[in-house]
């Protein structure tokens, strides 16, 4: 059984959740950990729905904010336990950047402020690494939507203690079309339906996706071929073929806006008859910055080193923030382009600024 000291150094702790193997669907040893830590303060009303974990102050403060991290990783490769370099100044292992020290810093300041000047909803949750099906924070906001009520939102992914604003948003299509089957020997008796595709696959490499502002952040949107299938054997002229086709759109789109874009596009490079099959839609959310939390946030950033607000290209759970009316960026140690990597690893620096920037803006006056 694996116990958390919360008053540990924040590196230590991060460390120590590192050392809880938690990849996706078996997340019930560290949300124990957590829940049992959390339980300890008794400034926190906290509530439990599988292995998210939701922590709350209750002081009557006009302002509340959400403050979330996900428990999961993606698979272990040799990369558990973590480390230190010898000189401290680096955590290895797996989560140590996807959100490990992100989560460290949540649960230090959890239990360390207690008398905020805004109220706080600390959100733990599982399975954010897998198909949003299965997304503990989703089944958070359908099971109990009173408990994430806030006016701004703060998630946790590594953005090398930088604000992140916002996410952009991604569809999946599959556009199949259609041929006619016949032997390759006698290839002018059928259809080549993956020749067929050519006309679309030539529009999609030429295309110049836009880099769309929203709230003062430049968002660069992306239209690509993201896979391509289609024949049975190396002897037939295919009957049918399929590409796959990604948009990563800014968050001046709503969904429908996102979709309506992509069918035009293969419509015009597609005329005649073909089918397309949505496979994944996730909204973006607009950053909010222009939201008084926001900019009290940004401030605190800034004064803990942080630097300017910049647009988060990705896609990330802000979005169900988004959904929910709720402002919201993303803000943690680590270098996103290490997350997942078999390397991953964090500056302490980074979760040292996270904790530094968070906890000042959380003690700081409202009107800051």
């Amino acid at each position: 059984m694996a116990d958390l000291d919360l008053s540990a150094p924040v590196a230590q702790l991060a460390a120590d959740l590192v050392n809880i193997p938690s990849v996706s669907g078996d997340e019930s040893a560290i949300a124990d950990a957590v829940e049992r830590a959390l339980r300890q303060c008794s400034h926190l009303s906290v509530t439990r729905d599988g292995d998210a974990i939701v922590a709350r102050t209750e002081t009557g403060a006009s302002e509340r904010v959400i403050i979330a991290g996900h428990l999961d990783t993606v698979p272990i490769k040799d990369n558990v336990p973590g480390r230190f370099d010898d000189d401290g100044a680096t955590l290895w292992g797996r989560g140590s950047v996807d959100m490990k020290a992100g989560v460290a810093v949540m649960l230090s300041l959890a239990a360390q402020v207690q008398h905020p000047s805004r109220d706080v909803t600390w959100v733990f949750y599982d399975h954010e690494e897998v198909e949003a099906t299965k997304n503990g924070l989703g089944r958070m906001v359908r099971h109990h939507p009173d408990l994430l009520d806030g006016d701004f939102a703060v998630l946790c992914e590594p953005t090398s203690a930088a604000i992140e604003g916002g996410c952009n948003g991604t569809v999946r299509v599959e556009v199949t079309v259609p041929g006619k089957a016949a032997h390759s020997a006698r290839a002018w008796k059928g259809i080549n339906a993956i020749h067929g595709l050519a006309p679309l696959l030539t529009v999609l490499a030429a295309y110049r996706p836009a880099t769309v502002t929203v709230d003062g952040l430049d968002y660069r949107e992306g239209l690509n071929a993201v896979g391509v299938r289609g024949g049975i054997a190396g002897n037939v002229i295919p009957d049918a073929a399929t590409v796959t086709i990604n948009y990563r759109f800014a968050p001046d789109k709503s969904l429908e806006e996102a979709k309506a874009h992509v069918t035009a596009v293969v419509r015009a490079a597609l005329p005649g008859d073909h089918t397309m099959v949505w496979t994944d839609e996730s909204a973006a959310c607009r950053p909010g910055l222009d939201a008084p939390l926001a900019q009290s946030f940004a401030t605190a950033v800034r004064a803990a080193g942080g630097g300017e607000p910049r647009a988060k290209e990705g896609w990330t759970d802000v979005s169900r923030f988004g959904d929910m009316g709720i402002p919201a960026v993303n803000y943690g140690p680590g270098n996103p382009e290490l997350a997942h990597a078999d390397d991953e690893h964090c500056p302490v620096a980074d979760i040292h600024a996270c904790r530094a920037g968070m906890e000042a803006w959380l003690t700081a006056p409202p009107e800051m």
